[in-house]
């Protein structure tokens, strides 16, 4: 395995109390240098008060409280500029949902080795994806298919949520410029990593749809998907020239 010693798994919240107490002893168990830290969007059903429980019995796990839903892309933003103030040399994205399997966590870590940033795909040799409806897995399938033809991307996964990187990359690619959310947030972060010219590479993994709780997904994070594609390749273009 790669060295955790200084690895910090981001996972934002958003009326997730039902699943943290499972899924972050999980997280921790894969080894003892990993931390968590655990970006709250001021959940009604008291999901943050319960972060700040397990915060309380464990130093390894660490709570932002944000003040109301303010989205994906923006706690994301503030869990790596968090980890970017401390001495963590890997940062995860991971959703709180049981949809990204812990025990993934190793394997990104190993794959850390040779890569700057590591995506977990669903797509890399067949389809992985558990328990989502047909309509569900082809809206994400054509969504990746359309995203690397309109950007170049050479990614079988550009709008996956489980990815990890080496502090490098969130240094260079200016979070600040960063405004996306969803499945645009995920594609435009890879893309500014690979314009950058930072080695990236892909493992496969298993995605399993939530149990407890409900999706995030809405129309809105779709339609920013659809145009922020056409945004990155204008930019792309603009850079060549």
């Amino acid at each position: 395995m790669a060295e955790s010693r200084a690895t910090l798994i981001v996972m934002p919240t958003y009326n997730e109390r039902e699943n943290i107490p499972e899924i972050v002893p999980k997280v921790l168990s894969q080894d003892p240098g990993i931390h968590v830290l655990i970006v709250d969007d001021n959940s009604p059903d008291g999901t943050g008060e319960l972060a700040d429980r397990l915060a309380a019995e464990d130093d390894r796990i660490h709570v932002i409280h944000r003040p109301g839903k303010q989205g994906l892309g923006t706690a994301y933003i503030a869990g790596f500029n968090w980890a970017l103030e401390r001495d963590y040399e890997y940062v995860f994205e991971m959703d709180s949902d049981f949809s990204h399997n812990p025990t993934h966590i190793p394997e990104f870590l190993e794959a850390a080795r040779d890569y700057d940033l590591v995506l977990g795909s669903r797509y890399l040799r067949g389809v992985t994806v558990v328990n989502w409806p047909m309509s569900r897995l082809l809206l994400s399938y054509f969504a990746n298919k359309y995203a690397r033809v309109i950007t170049g991307l050479p990614f079988t996964d550009t709008t996956g949520g489980f990815k990890c990187y080496r502090r490098t990359v969130l240094e260079a690619i200016d979070l600040d410029q960063i405004t996306s959310e969803g499945y645009s947030f995920q594609i435009e972060t890879t893309f500014r990593a690979w314009r950058k010219g930072f080695k990236i590479g892909e493992i496969k993994i298993i995605f399993t749809d939530r149990t407890e709780g409900t999706s995030k997904m809405s129309g809105g994070i779709i339609r920013e998907a659809v145009w922020k594609v056409w945004w990155l390749r204008l930019l792309r273009i603009i850079r060549r020239l």
